[in-house]
Formats: structure tokens, C-alpha cells, sequence
């Protein structure tokens, strides 16, 4: 998924992530900082959100079944991949990924796993830590190559 399907994506189910969220075209531009107007052409079709608004809307409305369907349970996490260009070493605290992620690998206390949406890749530990994702599959799986080593010298 890159920067540009989000965007669309996100652009063309804005009017349904409203309506899911219960507010008015009026309160929904104030909350994501568009005018009325603005807000009314994405919903028509007309304009595409820009990143920014994106962002604001996946992070603000992450609970919503349609961000949930889109993204699976870590939208923010999708974000920020695609937004780093796929790299993301920092150390954070995941929710297991049992519904939308697809187990890859095992070994040695981590875990390789795609996301079934997004279809971007994670790495984490036996303690639900992400410590990687990109959306690259073969520098993912060199990375875990990488960490199970590490991690059996220990």
C-alpha cells in the first residue's frame, strides 16, 4: 500500500467514516481542520484529501469498523510505515495481530507477520513488541534472517 492508495482510499470513504462516527459535515471539517467546503468536495469525489487530513482521520477515527476494515486493528502503525518509506526500528508495543495479520515465521522468540489489508510487514517479540516494518518482503525477511541469529547467540 503506499502514500497515494491511503490517500485515495481513505478520500473515497471519508463520507462513511463520518456517517460511521456520527457527526455532521460541520463538526466532522472542524475536527480533521478542513473548511465545510473542502470536506464536502472529497466526499463528492471531487478533490482528494491531502496527507495530512489522512493522517488526522486514521489516528482519530482508528475505533471506526471502516478505518478497522481498511487498515485492520493498527492503522496508525500502517501510517507510519508507508510514511517512514517502510523502515521503523523503534521499539512499540503491538496488540498480538491475531485477526489481521498473517503469521510468516517463528523462530527464536520473534515473529515475522504481514498485515492482510496493507499487505506491509512487521517483526515482533515474544512480548507483543514491534521492533520492525517495511513494506518490503525481502528486507523483511532479512531482517528477521538477521534477528533470529542474533537472538540464538544470546
Amino acid at each position: 500500500m503506499t502514500r497515494d492508495e491511503i490517500i485515495l482510499i481513505v478520500s473515497e470513504k471519508l463520507r462513511l467514516i463520518r456517517t460511521e462516527a456520527g457527526y455532521t459535515q460541520d463538526k466532522m471539517a472542524d475536527i480533521v481542520g478542513l473548511s465545510k467546503k473542502t470536506l464536502v468536495q472529497i466526499e463528492k469525489g471531487r478533490v482528494l484529501a491531502n496527507w495530512s487530513v489522512v493522517v488526522s482521520i486514521c489516528a482519530l477515527f482508528r475505533e471506526t469498523e471502516t478505518v478497522q476494515f481498511l487498515f485492520g486493528n493498527e492503522p496508525i502503525e500502517v501510517l507510519e510505515t508507508v510514511a517512514r518509506e517502510g523502515i521503523d526500528v523503534r521499539k512499540r508495543k503491538i496488540f498480538g495481530g491475531r485477526i489481521w495479520w498473517r503469521e510468516l515465521s517463528r523462530k527464536n522468540g520473534f515473529i515475522l507477520q504481514q498485515n492482510i489489508l496493507s499487505k506491509h510487514f512487521r517483526i515482533v517479540d515474544e512480548d507483543n513488541y514491534r521492533v520492525f516494518s517495511s513494506l518490503d518482503e525481502r528486507y523483511s525477511k532479512l531482517r528477521f534472517k538477521e534477528l533470529t541469529k542474533t537472538n540464538s547467540k544470546n
